[in-house]
């Protein structure tokens, strides 16, 4: 399971060209899916994501988590981050979950995150999403769980 993180000041998420869902200061996390992850290891790493020191105390220094804060997030499924991509230039997704089992998993851990932390937006599962954001910094995080 893939985290990327991106600090930012706020973004918004579009589709069929509405705005779904949108968030002030806090992170837009995508989050890839690959065969072996369970509920356990997303949680896992969800928890981490709520508390990643990546933004800054009053002493300028990246110390306090988003929860810290009370920013906001915005969870969005990205089964691109589970792709291979050490040889040649196609990714494979081999390692990707496959799409129904996904979406089981994503919607317990957007369940889950939910009730952890009242500030969390979600994408649509398998929609063609548009992300608009402005990155703080910018500062960017690949995590795994």
């Amino acid at each position: 399971m893939i985290a990327l993180i991106q600090r930012v000041n706020h973004a918004s998420l579009r589709i069929d060209g509405q705005t779904h869902c949108s968030i002030n200061r806090g992170l837009v996390v995508l989050l890839g899916l690959e065969k072996s992850d369970t509920r356990a290891q997303g949680e896992k790493l969800l928890r981490k994501v709520l508390d990643y020191r990546i933004f800054s105390d009053d002493e300028g220094r990246m110390n306090l988590g988003v929860s810290a804060i009370g920013g906001e997030v915005m969870l969005v499924s990205q089964f691109t981050l589970a792709a291979d991509t050490e040889r040649g230039l196609r990714p494979s997704f081999t390692s990707a979950m496959p799409p129904a089992e996904a979406k089981q998993l994503y919607d317990e851990l957007v369940q889950w995150i939910q009730q952890q932390y009242p500030h969390v937006v979600t994408g649509v599962f398998g929609a063609d999403m548009k992300i608009l954001l402005e990155n703080d910094g910018p500062v960017t995080f690949s995590l795994r769980a």
